[in-house]
């Protein structure tokens, strides 16, 4: 099985949130699919995006492997 790279933008918006969510829980691929979740932000919505790495990693998903924050597209899209 292998690991799937999903990134998203915007990512302490509405949409994303709620996409963030989906996507952990398996909604998108999967329960048995493991997924590394890149959220992708501009430099003063970081400290809203921490936090919801934050729920993300509370919620325990277990197809969830790596949650990655940032504001560098180029680390997001590696």
């Amino acid at each position: 099985m292998s690991i799937k790279t999903i990134t998203i933008t915007g990512a302490a918006g509405q949409i994303g949130y709620q996409l963030a969510f989906r996507i952990a829980s398996g909604q998108l691929l999967g329960q048995r699919e493991k997924i590394n979740l890149k959220l992708l932000e501009i430099p003063v919505a970081l400290d809203a995006l921490s936090g919801v790495a934050m729920e993300l990693d509370d919620c325990a998903f277990p197809c969830l492997e790596t949650v990655t924050v940032t504001d560098n597209a180029s680390v997001a899209f590696q």
